[in-house]
């Protein structure tokens, strides 16, 4: 039996997104007016306005409400928002164009206080993936519209944290530095790799919602549970490991280029 498909068109979404589109666009603008050399080019637009489209697919496409049928659907909606959309978003800023508001970000950052620590910024990005996938939590999420978009601000909220503190152009006064970032991300892999683990070998389907639907696509609720589990792990695999492997040579470039400086004041 094949599940229904249709577009959900959440006004709140598009409503969010074209807001977010529309602000970033005026800034993209002003950059690019400028004469500074590092000016956001049309890569960094691409990636912003990649990292909205992740919103719309897991709020607005057919993956809304193929999450409601399918446990490995709606793990694809968590995988958007907590991950994707915020990597690409981040991905798309420069020093150039948040420069007229990063004052104002580093004051935030500051008044903060622990809230903007990395370490907080693990707890909450495995913390909520694992609330979540309580089966009370999860279970009520998918009865519920307004809980559902709790679960989902949750998920970006702390996907936007948790990527900011690795991707982010400016350094904060918490930037991870030497082998912390790695340390960070390592952390963050086994936290969320367990829940992986059970969601994937539990022997049968934990959530109560999807233990009554018809058996779409032929996968029972145990393997449409699994593929999830499997989703998910394979998933922070990838992400997490071309994170790493990026981080390795942002690693290498900063020795080499402190090097450089270091040989240059020799020389003077």
């Amino acid at each position: 039996m094949a599940p229904q498909i249709s577009w959900s068109f959440e006004p709140s979404a598009i409503v969010g997104v074209l807001a977010l589109g529309v602000v970033y666009l005026r800034g993209w603008r002003i950059a690019r007016a400028s004469d500074d050399p590092h000016k956001p080019g049309y890569g960094r637009l691409a990636l912003f306005f990649g990292g909205l489209g992740m919103i719309l697919a897991a709020l607005v496409s057919p993956l809304d409400g193929l999450g409601d049928q399918l446990l490995v659907m709606h793990m694809g909606q968590h995988i958007l928002l907590l991950d994707l959309a915020p990597i690409l978003m981040i991905l798309g800023l420069n020093k150039v164009l948040l420069r007229p508001v990063t004052r104002r970000l580093q004051t935030v950052e500051r008044k903060a206080g622990y809230l903007m620590h990395p370490a907080f910024a693990v707890l909450a990005y495995a913390g909520f993936m694992w609330l979540w996938h309580i089966p009370a939590m999860y279970d009520e999420a998918l009865r519920h519209t307004g809980v559902h978009a709790v679960e989902h601000a949750c998920f970006f909220a702390a996907g936007t944290l948790y990527w900011w503190h690795i991707l982010s152009p400016i350094r904060g006064r918490m930037r991870l530095g030497g082998l912390g970032p790695v340390m960070y991300m390592v952390s963050t892999k086994l936290l969320v790799g367990i829940l992986g683990i059970v969601l994937a070998f539990a022997p049968h389907s934990i959530y109560a919602f999807y233990q009554h639907h018809p058996h779409y696509w032929g996968l029972s609720p145990g393997v449409d549970q699994s593929m999830a589990g499997l989703e998910m792990a394979l998933e922070q695999s990838i992400v997490m490991g071309i994170a790493l492997v990026w981080l390795f040579v942002q690693m290498l470039s900063e020795s080499e280029r402190e090097a450089q400086r270091a040989e240059r004041f020799e020389l003077a």
